[in-house]
């Protein structure tokens, strides 16, 4: 038997599955190798894998429930770790309709296989995304989440409710997290501090929304990992409560422009920055509370900014070329 990972050639999806590998797991990896950004990242991620014979892969769309549910079967898969997701908040005002099919027709998709299968454990990406205009500091898994002020963030939303719905229906174990900010090597090249290290490295001045007034609670890659393991380990005979949602962060708020400093510092190059308006679906600032994973995931996020920075640099110089 063995376990599913949607979303297997993106940032957090290729450092589980390298973690459940390590582990001695069977891993199905999944992923339609789209080009929101270059496929190319997404094939160098797979290829950390081609020797391992504990991971297969398969390119389908998880939109495509026929397809899914055949790899999943004939895989006799006992858990998913559900990842695939069409990420990025700007993208979402340029591409609406790539969010319903993958966000929305796909998360069916998984909810209808792991149901069918009757999976041990579905755990689910969800994302800050979800809190939108909440005001509350910081973000607790019981604030209000119905005013989100992006349609990524709906699309999360709708999933955390879609999913509520299977797990009182048929008793389907699940598992959401909350994930905020995540980065660290082999990341996203449509987040902030890639396109800052590119910029920057190219003398190209960094266009920093809000005029700097922004703060992130930042979640080195690692970190996240070890949330998610803990999610998918958690005994799944819960009597009455099938769902669980939690925050996974690092509960260090940071400005943005301490970012812009390390990477600074990291680079040793001087950025130029152009101070520009909010952009339309963002919020001004994160925060995660994480008591709830502590207390029930035993999760102790270590890895400050300054730390995470120095190793996404450490990897980026090592690179041949850049991924862009």
């Amino acid at each position: 038997m063995a376990i599913l990972v949607t979303g297997a050639a993106g940032f957090i999806g290729s450092h589980v599955a390298a973690r459940l590998l390590a582990r001695g797991d069977q891993v199905v990896g999944v992923d339609n190798l789209n080009d929101y950004y270059t496929p190319a990242l997404k094939h160098a991620r797979l290829a950390q894998f081609k020797d391992n014979t504990a991971f297969s892969f398969h390119q389908i769309d998880i939109a495509d429930y026929d397809a899914l549910l055949t790899v999943a079967k004939n895989a006799r898969i006992k858990s998913i770790v559900h990842l695939a997701a069409q990420a990025g908040v700007r993208y979402s005002l340029e591409n609406p309709f790539a969010y319903g099919r993958s966000n929305l027709d796909g998360h069916l998709s998984v909810l209808e296989v792991a149901k069918t299968l009757s999976v041990n454990h579905l755990v689910y990406a969800s994302s800050s995304s979800i809190y939108g205009a909440n005001e509350q500091i910081p973000f607790a898994e019981d604030h209000r989440t119905d005013h989100p002020v992006s349609l990524y963030g709906a699309t999360k939303k709708a999933n955390e409710v879609m999913s509520q719905s299977y797990a009182r229906l048929y008793g389907l174990a699940q598992t959401g997290l909350r994930f905020f900010t995540v980065y660290g090597p082999w990341g996203r090249p449509d987040m902030a501090y890639w396109i800052f290290t590119e910029k920057m490295l190219k003398g190209e001045p960094i266009d920093i929304f809000n005029r700097g007034n922004m703060g992130r609670d930042f979640t080195y890659i690692d970190d996240i990992v070890e949330g998610v393991i803990a999610a998918h380990d958690l005994p799944t005979d819960r009597e009455n409560d099938f769902h669980r949602v939690f925050n996974l962060g690092n509960d260090r708020p940071e400005k943005l422009m301490t970012l812009i400093d390390l990477l600074e510092k990291e680079l040793g190059v001087k950025a130029r920055k152009n101070l520009v308006g909010m952009q339309k679906g963002d919020v001004e600032r994160t925060w995660a509370d994480i008591s709830r994973a502590r207390n029930e995931l035993g999760y102790k996020p270590k890895i400050t900014l300054a730390q995470g920075i120095a190793r996404f640099i450490a990897w980026r110089r090592g690179l041949a070329k850049p991924f862009e």
